[in-house]
């Protein structure tokens, strides 16, 4: 019982070592990322199209529940950029913005994408996550990353401009540029060259005058949280909100009520894609962002825990009045550079934020929205890789044009379509792959046991004996083509006699693949050719022993391809097809 509690809760094993010294640094780090997480935010539950208060809420419960059931010391869990971008794209299909449907769905949004986590870690199919490839989650982050900033340029210039794609955005910008507010833009872009300065030239400013690393990361960091101050000073002191700045407006004091909003089946039923594909991104990015930071202190997470930790996050934000939730870069780099030693750092983070929610929202009353915009737009900029595009295009044209096709069809028709055109490109590459394994000729190395693709190496063959290595597993999608690869080299060996499989990397064999290698065996048969296998791995060996192959096999399995070379070069002309080894 014991055991089953400190599998599924791992706070039960952490806080036994609890101590002083973990107590202060993370008492620290959870100041720290309070204050820089505020603006964050504020920031991100307006890109979900809701009010600010959202973003607050979406903080605290999910950083205690994260704390309780998730394995990552460091990783800081609350609203990001891109799964708020998702979620906005989703409810907008369903809701209309500034409504209370539209916080309904957000609401039911995260639930579902909770749930749907939840179950995933209840089940251990963390694996599922493997079936979206590298190249079309980089992508999806870089097309998202430029849809964000080109939806928050709005803010900047103070004009309304629907749409959740390039080419919405782009005709809104068009049709409605003579509408530009000044005073905004005024505001805008001496706050968005602010944190461009603050992000790419105060860290090596720093380095330069030797301030520490750990230092200078959290200094860089601090730059939203130094424009939003200095802003919403002006706004108050100059009363710009009657000049036309856009500013957060009132923001209720208080924790929201622990309850869930009355939904819809219909409701359900038309989130349950979308939450299913947020699922999918929070659990990829967060416990990637989670490695990575583990890795750094020697540390480990278990990827099977984490959905539980992003799911039980997810519920408490859904009643709590938040929306999806996930591991946030910046907010999770600053608490591990602020020194969190324990899951702990969040709870003490969920606890600033709600007494700031609790006593200081008036403060945030003449935010400016364009500085909160600023903030987004130099944060998400980050996530745009051209360099992966042009690395991975030089590396790989089908992974190259997979992470292109996924860029074109985020920005064109919108994030939802984008990752689900990712999937599909990832599991049609992998088929594709697969369906077309490699396979060499191979033979001796001269004074060796080594065999090599003849196409390469200098080798030994043998007119009687042609060895076929497959470099693949064998499944139903590239059954048939192995039947035509072997058919096609036996023809042009008219004095063949012995053939080889060399299965060195077959981990798997299907039934297709399986009815494929008995057509190869009877049709090597019918031609006089034995058919042997070699090198043939035990699993595969396992399954191999329970179907009825084995015993219509006119060859032998042997151990290595060695070993099956010397004994079928000396062995006589076959006069007998149908012989069958006494080993086999």
């Amino acid at each position: 019982m014991r055991q089953r509690l400190l599998r599924y809760i791992p706070a039960i094993g952490w806080l036994r070592r609890y101590d002083r010294h973990a107590l202060g640094n993370d008492v620290a780090a959870a100041a720290l990322v309070t204050v820089i997480v505020i603006p964050q935010s504020l920031a991100f539950a307006l890109l979900a199209g809701l009010p600010a208060e959202a973003g607050l809420y979406a903080s605290i419960l999910p950083c205690i529940f994260y704390a309780i059931f998730g394995t990552s010391n460091t990783l800081a869990v609350g609203p990001v950029a891109l799964i708020s971008l998702m979620s906005a794209a989703a409810v907008g299909d369903v809701a209309t913005q500034g409504t209370a449907g539209f916080m309904i769905a957000s609401i039911y949004l995260a639930l579902l994408s909770g749930l749907i986590l939840l179950v995933m870690g209840l089940l251990r199919l963390g694996f599922l996550s493997n079936f979206i490839s590298h190249p079309v989650i980089s992508g999806f982050i870089t097309a998202s990353g430029i849809l964000i900033a080109a939806s928050q340029m709005k803010y900047l210039m103070g004009i309304d401009v629907p749409g959740d794609n390039a080419v919405e955005l782009a005709l809104g910008f068009y049709r409605n540029m003579d509408e530009t507010s000044f005073p905004t833009l005024a505001l805008g872009l001496p706050a968005l060259a602010f944190l461009y300065l603050m992000r790419d030239h105060l860290g090596p400013f720093l380095a330069q005058i030797k301030v520490s690393n750990r230092v200078s990361v959290i200094l860089v960091r601090l730059g939203p949280v130094i424009a939003v101050v200095v802003a919403t000073i002006l706004v108050s002191w100059l009363n710009l909100a009657q000049q036309g700045i856009d500013v957060v407006g009132e923001v209720p004091a208080g924790l929201p009520p622990l309850a869930l909003p009355q939904g819809s089946l219909e409701l359900i039923q038309n989130l349950m894609v979308p939450a299913m594909l947020i699922s999918i991104v929070t659990f990829v990015e967060s416990v990637s962002l989670a490695h990575k930071l583990a890795a750094r202190r020697h540390e480990r997470i278990d990827p099977d825990q984490e959905l539980l930790g992003l799911g039980t996050a997810n519920i408490a934000s859904a009643f709590s009045g938040g929306f999806a939730v996930a591991g946030g870069f910046s907010r999770s780099i600053i608490n591990y550079d602020a020194g969190a030693r324990t899951p702990a750092a969040g709870a003490f983070t969920a606890i600033g934020i709600g007494l700031i929610t609790l006593f200081f929202t008036p403060l945030f009353s003449n935010l400016p929205k364009a500085v909160l915009a600023a903030a987004i737009i130099i944060s998400v900029l980050s996530l745009v890789d051209f360099r992966a595009v042009r690395e991975t295009w030089k590396y790989s044209r089908h992974d190259g044009a997979a992470l292109v096709g996924t860029i074109g069809v985020t920005l064109v028709f919108g994030v939802i379509p984008g990752i689900l055109t990712g999937i599909a490109l990832s599991l049609i590459l992998y088929l594709w792959r697969t369906s077309r394994p490699h396979s060499a000729l191979v033979g001796r190395i001269r004074g060796s046991e080594a065999f090599r693709n003849i196409a390469r190496h200098d080798v030994e063959t043998d007119p009687r004996v042609l060895i076929l290595r497959v470099d693949e597993s064998l499944y139903f999608a590239n059954a048939r083509y192995l039947e035509d690869r072997v058919f096609t080299v036996i023809e042009e060996q008219p004095q063949l006699e012995e053939f080889i499989l060399m299965c060195p990397a077959v981990n798997y064999i299907d039934a297709s693949a399986l009815d494929s290698l008995e057509a190869i065996n009877g049709r090597l048969h019918d031609a006089g050719i034995r058919l042997h296998l070699s090198e043939v791995k035990g699993p595969v060996m396992d399954k191999l022993n329970q179907s009825r192959f084995l015993q219509g096999l006119n060859g032998d399995v042997f151990m290595t391809t060695y070993e099956a070379w010397c004994e079928l070069r000396t062995k006589p002309a076959n006069t007998d097809p149908g012989a069958v080894h006494p080993d086999s």
